[in-house]
């Protein structure tokens, strides 16, 4: 866009004759002629939210952020900014353009078949499993390959066996040895480990998911599921409750893995807000 700039800009027509264009917002001040898309759809980003002296216009408008397509860069880039600067109106903040999907290694075209349906994307694998793969598998910002193959892998390796194995033999264990209650841990027995996995993933998801690298945000995520898992197998709580001068350590794995659970149920929530723990085991 700063390239663009550089060179001469002409003028931006903001009308169609209704001889042309039928459809459209009429223009006040001349009835044969309907306002250009570009122009009044803008607009709606502020008055959508109260527009102007509303209450929510002057919470939300403060930190406003646009997600767009790659496809729609310079209205939004160019004509959306010089129209806030005319009316004296503050810049949003930042603007953010993803990519497209491709279809196994090949644009989307009706004419060749290949376009894909969200909703019966969502029919077949569950809106959880489709949002958790469109922001772990693509680069924001780039194109990317979509395929029926990648879905499935993602949905079992990720979500099935890491996520799922993780959750169900933690959950399992809580329930056979502590009632499904969660124990209290042995204030003098630390894994400092465990725990500073931990905060580094909370770190590297914060600085990823801001930046909106959220595939980058959620590898780390799945990293620490695998931290997790292999202190299960470490610690080896099924031998641990075989004898009782254990129980305090014991406790204290079943406590840290309920721990465990709980950070990455807050970390995925805005990833997979609709699924349960049934659902994944």
């Amino acid at each position: 866009m700063l390239e663009f700039l550089k060179e001469p800009i002409n003028d931006l027509c903001i009308s169609r004759p209704k001889s042309r264009l039928s459809w459209g917002i009429e223009l006040p001040f001349d009835k044969e002629y309907v306002t250009y898309v570009w122009f009044d759809a803008l607009i709606n980003y502020l008055t959508g939210i109260g527009f102007p002296g509303g209450e929510k216009f002057e919470h939300y408008w403060d930190g406003a952020e646009h997600l767009i397509a790659k496809d729609i860069l310079k209205p939004h880039a160019i004509y959306w900014p010089t129209m806030l600067m005319a009316a004296g109106v503050p810049l949003y903040k930042k603007l953010h353009v993803h990519g497209y999907w491709n279809v196994d290694e090949t644009k989307m075209s009706k004419s060749l078949g290949n376009v894909i349906r969200p909703a019966q994307l969502v029919q077949d694998y569950g809106v959880d499993t489709f949002r958790y793969f469109s922001l772990r598998e693509m680069s924001f910002g780039l194109d990317a390959s979509f395929s029926s193959s990648a879905i499935i892998a993602r949905n079992n390796a990720d979500l099935a066996n890491d996520l799922g194995n993780l959750f169900s033999r933690s959950v399992s264990m809580i329930d056979k040895y502590c009632t499904s209650i969660l124990p209290e841990p042995d204030t003098t027995d630390k894994d400092d480990r465990l725990q500073n996995d931990a905060a580094e993933m909370i770190g590297k998801y914060r600085t990823q998911m801001g930046e909106f690298k959220f595939h980058l945000g959620l590898q780390a995520v799945w990293e620490f599921v695998g931290s997790a898992n292999r202190y299960i197998v470490q610690n080896e709580p099924w031998s641990l409750a075989k004898d009782d001068n254990l129980r305090p350590r014991l406790q204290t794995v079943l406590y840290n893995l309920g721990e465990s659970l709980r950070l990455l149920a807050l970390l995925l929530k805005p990833v997979m807000p609709i699924m349960r723990s049934r659902e994944i085991i």
